[in-house]
């Protein structure tokens, strides 16, 4: 399996609007982190986040390029996929290296800051993103 070349190409979007969905299938849209680990997109979210939960009952997902404060081009075409939740310590090692790659300091300092505020449960999960038609 590949990521398609749309999806693929998000992986080089600085952000992207991830969107999951409730199990009344209302669309929920949040800014997110992503990078490209080999066929697959990650991103890492806290584990007790609202897209966990939405994410635990339904995989699908649509991801569109997306500016840090969350807008998004009307025009930009959303690109499906199915998303899996990843807990572990080896998957957070291997999370933290492709998302410290490529944001470099931005992201160190930010996973620091939120370690020192520990605010609530701050334990963060990796969603793993495939094309929608290779189901986890």
């Amino acid at each position: 399996m590949t990521l398609t070349p749309d999806l693929a190409a998000l992986g080089d979007e600085k952000f992207v609007s991830l969107t999951t969905f409730r199990k009344s299938g209302k669309p929920v849209p949040t800014t997110v982190w992503v990078g490209r680990d080999g066929d697959t997109l990650v991103v890492t979210t806290p584990s007790g986040s609202g897209k966990v939960k939405r994410l635990r009952n339904d995989q699908r997902i649509e991801l569109r390029p997306s500016t840090r404060r969350g807008d998004v081009d009307d025009s930009a075409t959303p690109v499906a996929g199915v998303a899996e939740v990843v807990e572990g310590a080896a998957a957070m090692d291997r999370l933290h290296a492709v998302l410290g790659d490529k944001y470099g300091l931005e992201y160190k300092l930010v996973m620091r800051l939120e370690k020192l505020l520990k605010r609530g449960n701050r334990s963060r999960v990796m969603l793993r993103i495939r094309p929608a038609d290779h189901a986890a």
